[in-house]
């Protein structure tokens, strides 16, 4: 999230960390909620931030902070992975954190069944703050995870589509595509084949070009990842296998697998100036609010169009809507100072100032409601499409699992195998995968 590459680090490693996290993270009985927030204290707050603008917005967050709570200290430790929070959730002592701050998401099934983080429920109710109304509804799901709230949002992303509006000009299409049927001519009509290669792709659809992968791609057509059982529902839910299909028919329209992968293996980093969007051989792309001020800082030689993605063809009054994902906050089971740590995370996550002015800082999405129609929020005008997205009830993210993100790792592998050809058979393929998800799942229990 707000350090772009070691987010991207650390969602691309999360099979590896959902394994570490096993072993890492047991949550020792609870003990610190009795220490009196009013006294002079000092908490400590791990977060994984690192680029010098992050590290100088986490500090005016803090210093807020301590300005609206002068007994209460907060010893700041930066640039911490989960594996190094996790083994210190387990231990505790006065080196520890009391309040920590993950980018990854998919470790609030973990986070919660394990106790390594307290249930903020209780908090909130006594604080008079009603979770359901303070935060949009996709970030609300994804900080709880069967009954429990461990977390809470601390900034946002929100995923969209951006196009090269010279290239829409000259291919005579007048605005963004809204479903996917017009996303898949626009594709098409954006293409100009070059030899073997490309002189403009229209969109790069495989599963391996940078944030189009299957969570993101799916969001949009509404997916129910498990069922009332807590069964995976990938095998039932059509949403499943309408999104492969369409991915799987554009790879194959604008020119086949092997073709698309040769052609991408020559572009340049996501993370770089040379991103193919920057330099206009992508005319579309999907991602995150942070590519606009990156594609921007490259000075490309075109006006850059932001909108939602598109939505399923019949569904256009859900257009609007997208994946929504970001960081999170907790409290360690295992401080001692767990009042005054709540004092901190009711601020950093609750207060609207607060998220605002983090938020203009990060150059996130804030994670409140009342933070996103903040007059005291500074943004391009394109940037509105993320914080609508952001807002929209129709929005999605993908749920919590006591495995972590492991399921999202085996529905992502059948997209590699089925757009490659090595998975023939979709409707067998996804029987298999929602088979390995609840074995998966029936081991971490």
């Amino acid at each position: 999230m707000p350090e772009v590459p070691r987010k991207a680090a650390l969602v691309l490693a999360a099979s590896v960390s959902v394994a570490l996290f096993a072993t890492a993270c047991t949550g020792q009985p609870s003990s610190g909620a009795n220490d009196d927030a009013s006294k002079d204290t000092t908490i400590n707050f791990w977060h994984a931030w690192s680029a010098p603008n992050e590290v100088k917005g986490v500090q005016a967050l803090v210093d807020g902070f301590e300005k609206a709570h002068p007994n209460i200290h907060v010893n700041i430790v930066g640039n911490m992975t989960d594996d190094k929070m996790n083994q210190a959730l387990r231990t505790g002592g006065d080196k520890a954190p009391d309040v920590i701050s993950s980018f990854t998401t998919n470790n609030v099934g973990k986070f919660c069944s394990s106790g390594a983080l307290v249930d903020l429920n209780p908090l909130l109710k006594k604080a008079g703050i009603d979770a359901d109304k303070t935060f949009p509804k996709a970030m609300n799901e994804y900080t709880q995870f069967d009954g429990k709230r461990c977390t809470a949002p601390l900034l946002g992303d929100a995923y969209g589509l951006y196009y090269n509006k010279t290239a829409f000009e000259k291919a005579g299409i007048k605005q963004a595509p809204r479903t996917w049927s017009e996303f898949e001519a626009d594709a098409k009509a954006l293409t100009i084949p070059d030899g073997d290669g490309f002189k403009q792709l229209g969109v790069m659809p495989t599963y391996h070009g940078w944030e189009t992968t299957t969570e993101h791609l799916f969001a949009q057509f509404s997916p129910r990842y498990f069922d009332a059982d807590g069964k995976s529902n990938v095998a039932k839910d059509p949403a499943f296998e309408k999104g492969y299909t369409f991915q799987k028919k554009l790879v194959d329209e604008l020119g086949g697998f092997q073709k698309l992968e040769k052609y991408r293996a020559t572009l340049g980093d996501e993370w770089g100036p040379k991103h193919p969007f920057h330099t206009g051989q992508v005319a579309m792309q999907l991602d995150g609010e942070w590519r606009l001020g990156m594609a921007e800082e490259a000075k490309p030689g075109f006006e850059i169009g932001v909108a939602p993605l598109p939505v399923p063809d019949g569904q256009e009054s859900q257009y609007g809507k997208g994946y929504i994902t970001g960081t999170i906050t907790g409290i360690a089971a295992t401080s001692r100072k767990q009042n005054a740590a709540w004092e901190f995370v009711k601020y950093i996550s609750t207060d609207t100032d607060a998220v605002v002015g983090f938020a203009n800082d990060i150059h996130n999405v804030p994670s409140t409601l009342a933070a996103l129609k903040s007059p005291k929020l500074t943004y391009d005008p394109r940037f509105k499409t993320f914080l609508d997205i952001a807002a929209d009830p129709n929005s999605t993210t993908t749920p919590a699992s006591i495995n972590g993100g492991q399921y999202l790792v085996t529905v992502q592998q059948l997209g590699y195998d089925y757009e490659s050809g090595k998975q023939k058979d979709l409707k067998a393929g996804l029987e298999k995968a929602a088979h390995q998800i609840d074995t998966d799942i029936a081991q971490a229990e």
